[in-house]
């Protein structure tokens, strides 16, 4: 029998994560189809057992004109793994890990009120919401970046991982990770 692979192409055998703090949190596990018909979404905590590139084509879904087309976002980021497999010559699922490893703000603030007065305060982020506001970041600069452009949403979201995946500054997802961070350490 053989192995799983994603999309029946990448292997998820040598994909690691690097970043500690999200190991229990990125889902390499290997599936033909990774749709999971949403039997996460009602215990809390299970969406740590999604496969990260099911949360990739369930965030570019939504807003907006791909709302609930979870064909069209899974070809779009099928799609993306190619360019990015023939740009790079690696693995799209590592380059993907990389990315959100990157792109996942360590620090952010938060609302306090006391006496009446609303204070920010910088609280460390969650694992999870690491996660969640990395694959956030790095789907909104894709739309953004298709707005008003001859590039597909496919080169726009496989440019921005890569960028990301390499931790640069071009990428709008590291920028909006350092703009989180360091409004963090202003407030502190």
């Amino acid at each position: 029998m053989s192995e799983a692979k994603i999309f029946e192409k990448w292997s998820t055998d040598d994909v690691e994560v690097h970043d500690i703090g999200l190991r229990g949190y990125i889902n390499i596990t290997p599936k033909y189809v990774p749709h999971t018909g949403g039997r996460h979404e009602h215990r809390r905590f299970m969406k740590s057992r999604v496969s990260i590139v099911e949360r990739l084509i369930n965030k570019m879904q939504n807003p907006g004109r791909n709302s609930g087309k979870k064909i069209k976002a899974t070809n779009i980021v099928k799609l993306a793994f190619e360019i990015i497999n023939l740009k790079t010559g690696q693995n799209p699922i590592q380059i993907l890990v990389n990315a959100v490893e990157n792109a996942a703000p360590r620090e952010e603030t938060t609302r306090i009120s006391y006496g009446g007065i609303v204070y920010h305060q910088a609280v460390d982020v969650a694992p999870m919401r690491r996660v969640d506001l990395a694959l956030r970041f790095i789907t909104n600069a894709a739309r953004k970046s298709t707005f008003s452009n001859q590039k597909t949403v496919e080169e726009c979201l496989a440019d921005e991982l890569i960028a990301a995946a390499n931790n640069e500054t071009k990428s709008a997802a590291i920028s909006k990770k350092e703009e989180k961070e360091r409004i963090a350490v202003s407030v502190r």
